[in-house]
């Protein structure tokens, strides 16, 4: 009877033993099955293996193409690290973020000044993006909507002003979920603005019937919501109904189609 009871007792601790401690070989081969599947992804870096694999412990909810492209997009490290200077300046397709920063005196090229009918005065957008801009106006009016520019083209010092106000006001990481640092703001690339309907104020945007006709119809003029709901963990900030940002037709149909981010776009066909 007491060899039985021992038997058993054997048997039970081997089964807790397999449950609680894995053998180091079934660790290794997980590491090399895991390591072949994030490496069948496009994005896949192998310098940042040991990178995929911890932000995937901290978020096994997320698929391995998630994992791959926020590590890539540095959203493993805190905001404002790892920081490094934009590419392609003076392009449609540059990325602006809490990582990728613009030089002090960058200014892009060919600024124009909007019209004061569907803006504010003294606004400035790239030639390209306004244009697009103007054609989606009249569409929208043709349609019984208004979309008016509030915010356009801001300069690396009038960032300076603003971010700093917003810190007085509400603290630095309050203001970071809202408001970018100076030299981080897409506005300093004068191809994002924010808007309104002349009715509603522009912060409560969403509110309004041409933000639906934005929804709908942005895209096939090159803009995008750049900053949406529930992509907050992806953009880094916090939803922006009235912030869109011109990229052109192409990049911001494929973008719409597809429910993804600029940031998630740039990772996957840009910066290769």
């Amino acid at each position: 009877m007491k060899k039985a009871i021992l038997i058993i007792l054997i048997i039970l601790i081997v089964i807790i033993l397999l449950i609680f401690f894995k053998p180091e070989n079934n660790s290794i081969d997980y590491n090399k099955s895991l390591k072949n599947e994030l490496s069948k992804i496009d994005c896949y870096d192998k310098r940042n293996l040991n990178r995929y694999i911890n932000y995937l412990d901290s978020n096994p909810d997320l698929y391995l193409e998630d994992v791959v492209i926020r590590v890539n997009l540095n959203l493993d490290k805190k905001f404002y690290t790892s920081t490094t200077k934009s590419s392609f300046l003076n392009k449609n397709y540059i990325l602006v973020n809490k990582y990728i920063y613009l030089p002090e005196d960058y200014v892009p090229d060919n600024l124009v000044n909007a019209k004061l009918e569907y803006s504010r005065d003294g606004m400035m957008l790239v030639e390209e993006a306004l244009l697009s801009f103007e054609k989606m106006y009249y569409a929208a009016k043709k349609d019984g909507y208004k979309i008016r520019i509030m915010s356009s083209y801001r300069s690396y010092q009038y960032q300076v002003n603003l971010y700093n106000n917003y810190v007085k006001k509400d603290g630095v990481d309050a203001a970071d979920t809202y408001s970018a640092r100076p030299g981080f703001s897409e506005h300093q690339t004068g191809l994002c603005v924010d808007i309104d309907d002349g009715i509603i104020n522009y912060q409560s945007f969403e509110k309004s019937r041409s933000y639906i006709w934005m929804k709908n119809n942005s895209y096939k003029y090159g803009f995008i919501e750049r900053y949406p709901k529930g992509k907050e963990n992806v953009t880094g900030y916090s939803y922006e109904s009235w912030h869109y940002r011109y990229v052109g037709e192409k990049i911001a149909t494929y973008i719409h189609d597809n429910n993804i981010t600029f940031d998630e776009y740039f990772i996957l066909y840009i910066k290769k």
